[in-house]
């Protein structure tokens, strides 16, 4: 139940040759890869409205319950679900991060999410994304 909890990460492991000449001891380097937090957000949403339609859950005080989230969260997470199907496929495929925040959050789309005209929410991403 709590797939999207934690930290979400791959492992990657590489090797690299520091200095001029190929026969410097070489150091292995890991880096920690995660799927965005709106992406996880996007699916968790998604699982709790299938558990509703599937009569797991009975409504979003009881996913809120079950995730052990507030009714308000619960409730910020599943309205990703009204953003344009477009919107929907973007997020699903923005790059793992490696560093730094997250350059989509929920948050940031609370605005465009509020938008019921799929229209508008497609001109109020493509601004996002240009910042």
């Amino acid at each position: 139940m709590g797939f999207w909890r934690g930290t979400d990460c791959a492992t990657a492991t590489f090797t690299v040759a520091f200095g001029r000449s190929g026969h410097l001891p070489s150091s292995t380097t890991t880096i920690a890869i995660r799927s965005a937090r709106v992406t996880r957000h996007f699916a968790l949403a998604h699982e709790i409205e299938r558990r509703i339609r599937a009569g797991e859950l009975d409504d979003l005080a009881h996913a809120a319950r079950t995730f052990g989230l507030t009714r308000a969260r619960v409730t910020q997470i599943v309205s990703l679900t009204l953003l344009a199907p477009t919107i929907q496929e973007e997020i699903l495929a923005l790059p793992p991060v490696t560093v730094g925040r997250d350059p989509i959050t929920e948050r940031t789309l609370r605005p465009i999410v509020a938008e019921p005209v799929w229209e508008r929410q497609l001109a109020m991403w493509e601004q996002l994304r240009r910042r």
